[in-house]
């Protein structure tokens, strides 16, 4: 693996880590870190890999645009289960699950977390 984490800034972290909490249950991730400014999730609480952060800056956090983080789901139904959970939290579509035409049998969605950056999964069936 070439990289050892991935970070989403949040204008509320409370609020996200809900959200995270809920949405990364459907594929077996859990929240391992919290503190003041960030949060912390991974497979289990010694491989952490993903933080929703306060900016260091105090400034507004704000999304890429052409940003995302993309997830390889183990099912079909879990690309479906997490999305489904994704928009129950309060997430929004921005691509429901189907097959893609640019790679055969890839079977992904997209959605926005509650602060607009882009979760991608998917799974080649």
């Amino acid at each position: 693996m070439f990289y050892s984490g991935i970070c989403f800034g949040t204008n509320n972290l409370d609020k996200a880590g809900k959200f995270y909490d809920v949405v990364f249950k459907t594929i077996h991730v859990v929240r391992c870190q919290t503190t003041d400014n960030e949060i912390g999730y991974g497979s289990s609480r010694e491989e952490e890999c993903f933080w929703i952060i306060k900016p260091f800056n105090k400034e507004r956090a704000t999304r890429g645009n052409g940003s995302q983080m993309i997830i390889t789901a183990n099912s079909k139904d879990q690309v479906d289960l997490f999305y489904k959970t994704a928009l129950h939290e309060g997430g929004q579509c921005d691509g429901p699950p189907g097959l893609r035409d640019h790679t055969p049998n890839y079977y992904g969605a997209y959605v926005k977390d509650l602060d607009g950056n882009k979760i991608h999964i998917y799974k080649i069936i």
